[in-house]
């Protein structure tokens, strides 16, 4: 075949730069947007923060009798078809400029006792577990060999406490210059067993709750519980109440008690000294009520404040043409500053659509949620699905029921008797309900649920219970039984 020339006409989308932008900002949390918008402030010397986090360079160089402007947003686009603006720079007025206030560090740094110097909350340093146990060791009657031993045993052990190698392994560890065998590894884990939190220093659970006992003070419910976790632990773990009753040899008032008092045992006691990562949610709207309707809003907090910088825009207006890179930094800067607020306002729209389909759940609770989808939404608003949940995915709202992501409010849904529908968040309320209100001797099984919410008009399969209840992390019935 000779090779040929051919024209094709074809029509084809493309996405602008500003509208993969607005798509890109949507669906970042408000953590992510602001390390983005951290990021646009230290590549664009055309954008600073209102609020003065930032380097205000504007506001420290501008002239003390200047009036400040502000640029202002157009708002209620939807993030699918966000206009471009190609607008010159208007001249801008500056604010007043403030003193720079600078910490110094040092003996010989002086202030005075006027200056607003904003002070640094420092967080409590935690003390670590071997902290713990090294404290109480410095302070044992032990010999200098015998203190190195037992710290030694103490860097084996885990986080949560338990010294998972054997001794035998953890001998050939120790130099042999020391002449040292393995009944003093034993003695030195006897010394770590005796250290506070009680259990430290345990190789099986068992062992670790026998510990906690055997450092009790000495009485009938003490010894019967550690009976029951020296012998009987697998027993007392099948709810097999019947057989425990006739081995121990003890009534239902004992092993209740007993029970009781295992129940309260920590089996992992070295975990309260782990370092705990805490996350911190920045709810994106806030849901209030008032006079008799649920308002959304956006919480300020959350919006980060944008401008674009007025003494860099002064310097592009008076020099028109040869401004160079600074005109496309203008642009970015404002395509940004519009992108970010409508941004907020897509997922205001979305939020208060959620809440006025979810009016029951924030009236009653859980057990009044209905069936929700995305595609609801997107068609009540005339937005894109992908778009919708592009505003739900990590974004956060604060009611007065607690802080739930938007994604919370959508789900399945289970038909019913009477040809409606009930969310799957209801019928994990009711089941909870149900297991909360239950005979502790005679717990419900799945079945019996199942039949249970078919008598409120609810068709529910008994595995989909199960499932549902796994959810929850509610034991099945074998393990919810007691005395």
């Amino acid at each position: 075949m000779k090779p040929t020339l051919q024209l094709k006409l074809s029509q084809h989308l493309t996405l602008t730069p500003q509208l993969q932008q607005s798509i890109r900002l949507l669906q970042l949390s408000t953590i992510e947007l602001n390390q983005e918008i951290e990021r646009f402030l230290l590549e664009n010397p055309m954008l600073e923060r209102e609020d003065g986090d930032g380097s205000d360079f504007g506001a420290a160089a501008a002239p003390p009798s200047a009036s400040s402007s502000t640029e202002t947003q157009s708002s209620g686009e939807n993030a699918e078809s966000p206009r471009e603006e190609a607008a010159e720079a208007d001249p801008s007025s500056y604010d007043e400029a403030g003193e720079w206030l600078s910490a110094a560090s040092g003996s010989g740094s002086k202030r005075d006792d006027d200056d607003d110097v904003d002070f640094q909350e420092f967080q409590a340093a935690e003390t670590s577990l071997r902290d713990h146990l090294d404290q109480q060791v410095a302070l044992s009657p032990l010999s200098d060999r015998d203190r190195a031993l037992v710290r030694f045993v103490i860097e084996a052990l885990d986080d949560d406490g338990y010294l998972h190698q054997s001794l035998e392994e953890l001998l050939p560890l120790l130099s042999e210059e020391l002449e040292l065998d393995i009944d003093d590894l034993i003695i030195a884990l006897h010394h770590v067993q005796n250290l506070e939190p009680a259990g430290i220093g345990a190789r099986t659970p068992v062992e670790c709750l026998s510990l906690q006992l055997r450092a009790m003070k000495a009485e009938p419910v003490r010894d019967l519980a550690l009976k029951i976790v020296d012998h009987h632990l697998e027993l007392l773990a099948e709810r097999n109440f019947v057989k425990l009753k006739r081995l121990l040899g003890c009534d239902d008032d004992a092993l209740r008690a007993a029970h009781a008092l295992i129940c309260r045992l920590d089996p992992h006691p070295g975990s309260r000294y782990a370092a705990q990562e805490t996350r911190y949610v920045i709810p994106d709207v806030v849901v209030r009520k008032l006079r008799g309707q649920w308002v959304v809003n956006l919480n300020p907090e959350a919006m980060p404040k944008l401008r674009i910088n007025a003494l860099y825009a002064q310097i592009l207006q008076q020099n028109r043409g040869t401004g160079g890179g600074l005109t496309g930094q203008l642009q970015e800067a404002r395509w940004l500053i519009k992108n970010v607020q409508q941004r907020f306002d897509t997922i205001l729209r979305v939020s208060q659509a959620i809440v006025d389909q979810q009016r029951q759940f924030f009236d009653h609770g859980e057990v009044a949620m209905r069936p929700l989808t995305l595609r609801e939404i997107a068609d009540q608003l005339e937005l894109h699905e992908s778009t919708v949940s592009r505003v739900t995915t990590q974004k956060f709202m604060a009611t007065p029921r607690g802080v739930f992501e938007l994604k919370y409010f959508f789900g399945s849904h289970v038909a019913t008797d009477t040809g409606g529908a009930a969310s799957s968040t209801a019928i994990r309320a009711l089941i909870r309900q149900l297991v909360d209100a239950e005979d502790r001797k005679k717990p419900l099984s799945d079945a019996r649920i199942a039949e249970l919410l078919g008598q409120q008009g609810i068709v529910v399969a008994r595995r989909t219970i199960a499932k549902y209840r796994e959810s929850l992390n509610i034991p099945p019935v074998s393990m919810r039984k007691t005395i």
